[in-house]
């Protein structure tokens, strides 16, 4: 059934209030999510560091980074409040399948998981990438190569031992089988969200996210979010969201408000044409006060 747009839930500052876990005086940081982020290959390391930085500013309690070990003193080097650490790679610097013992080693210790910034394309990713489907039980993130991994093959979704989030740009849309052009973006949207029994965020202006039947519409956000690294902000915010227990449908509506008034934040104080990535940093915990 068609879910017209103007039926959308509409995010908004009290909604995501309404998320954020209260903190208790007692507790400490295991109460707040542990959250693994697998990312970077070699040329690719900025969107590891900014998704790792981004969980920690979105209030996780640990965050570990696993990168591959050809760039793991690049990342180490950048990140001093997340935990990052190494894994087997192969020649050209992207993950290979062999890391797969060290990450099923921690999944037990996780609440939740990102896996895509930064990986790169080809190699045994894909394959990676299918392995992971299985292997998680906690929500996972599939965001930007861990989406292009799939390429066209989104039914193995249907096998996934995990709550799944997809956090698409068009293009990635597209090669997932979908319409990016479609009059009816909702609608292609919910059909993708069916299909892969999953949670769908559809970026761009006037964001959309489903599992299938509700919908939420974003209306944070402008044109100076369009550059690279923005994405793995907003993946960042999203799986430390999960890890913090917010339910998957919640967590990607309320992610996307957070990234967008971040953007917007930054627009106001800067201008849209001079604002880079590491400004949305600055900005999330202003929106979590």
């Amino acid at each position: 059934m068609k879910h017209p747009l103007w039926l959308a839930q509409r995010t908004s500052a009290s909604f995501v209030r309404d998320l954020l876990p209260v903190r208790p005086r007692n507790s400490h940081k295991g109460d707040y999510g542990s959250v693994l982020l697998l990312c970077g290959s070699v040329g690719l390391t900025g969107a590891a560091v900014l998704a790792a930085q981004a969980a920690s500013r979105t209030g996780s309690g640990l965050v570990f980074l696993g990168v591959p070990e050809a760039v793991y003193p690049i990342c180490a080097a950048q990140c001093r409040s997340q935990i990052v650490f190494p894994l087997p790679c192969d020649g050209e610097g992207r993950l290979s399948l062999a890391a797969l013992d060290e990450i099923e080693r921690r999944l037990p210790r996780m609440d939740a998981v990102l896996l895509g910034p930064g990986l790169g394309r080809g190699g045994e990713l894909p394959a990676l990438v299918r392995a992971m489907l299985t292997r998680c039980r906690v929500p996972m993130v599939l965001d930007a190569d861990g989406l292009n991994a799939l390429d066209g093959h989104i039914d193995v979704l249907r096998g996934s031992s995990c709550p799944l989030v997809l956090t698409p740009h068009d293009g990635e849309f597209l090669r997932l089988g979908g319409d990016p052009l479609a009059a009816d973006r909702v609608h292609e949207a919910q059909e993708m969200a069916r299909r892969g029994k999953c949670i769908v965020l559809l970026k761009g202006n006037r964001t959309i996210i489903t599992d299938g039947a509700a919908v939420y519409r974003n209306t944070t956000g402008n044109p100076g979010l369009a550059c690279g690294g923005s994405g793995d902000v907003l993946a960042g915010i999203l799986v430390s969201l999960l890890g913090q227990r917010v339910m998957p449908l919640e967590a990607a509506a309320g992610a996307a408000w957070i990234h967008g008034a971040a953007g917007d934040a930054c627009a106001e104080r800067l201008g849209e044409y001079g604002m880079i990535p590491e400004d949305l940093l600055q900005e999330i915990p202003r929106l979590l006060r």
